[in-house]
């Protein structure tokens, strides 16, 4: 839950800072990448599209490798995250952020954290269509499960996180990245505190399967 509001704060931040883009919600990325190219949307979307999805895709892509290899790989992946998120949200604090080629290399920051978080856990934590479909579908056809509940709090925590990220923009727009960064911070502390071979709560081991959201990886 931690890591969805992760995860929502995130992607409102980039979208309402960087513009009309997201750091880890690449179905939405596309569907701009496919209307940017007819001609909608802000001008540079296409290129900040390409960005993340390109970062995105090197996150997913080290994390996977670095899964094989890394002893403790779930906290030392979880830490990769948090560098590359406090490295972006530090950047933004400080004003170095100005021009667009700056807001491309915040949105690399933030899509290689995002793709590396979507390798952390089984479990989706940035990418909710399928958890969404999957829940509700339980629902209607009374075949609802121990761990929905769960389920429900991810989305809940994706929608806070977005809010929290989009109200720190408003109020105090130095710090709008923080709100990406602090419950990174809290998933790190509390996998640390697990320790090895003890289950986080919540957190499901294994491949992803397709009634988790993510059918791509489960091919």
């Amino acid at each position: 839950m931690l890591l969805s509001a992760a995860s929502g704060a995130a992607d409102a931040f980039v979208f309402l800072c960087v513009g009309q883009v997201f750091a880890g919600v690449m179905t939405g990325n596309l569907v701009l990448l496919g209307a940017s190219a007819a001609g909608a949307g802000e001008e540079g979307v296409a290129l900040r599209v390409v960005t993340a999805l390109v970062a995105y895709g090197c996150g997913v892509a080290g994390a996977a490798l670095a899964g094989e290899r890394m002893w403790r790989r779930v906290p030392l992946m979880l830490l990769a995250e948090v560098v590359l998120l406090a490295a972006g949200a530090g950047l933004w604090a400080a004003g170095l952020v100005a021009s667009e080629a700056d807001r491309l290399g915040l949105l690399v920051l933030m899509g290689l954290a995002m793709g590396i978080q979507g390798r952390v856990r089984a479990t989706p934590t940035n990418y909710f269509t399928g958890t969404l479909t999957s829940l509700i579908g339980r629902l209607v056809v009374r075949a609802g499960r121990g761990d929905d509940g769960w389920a429900a709090g991810r989305l809940a925590a994706v929608v806070a996180g977005a809010a929290l990220a989009a109200l720190a923009v408003r109020l105090w727009p130095e710090g709008g990245a923080v709100a990406a960064v602090a419950p990174a911070v809290a998933a790190l502390l509390l996998e640390a505190a697990a320790g090895p071979g003890q289950a986080v709560p919540g957190a499901e081991k294994g491949k992803p399967r397709p009634d988790r959201g993510n059918p791509a990886g489960a091919a």
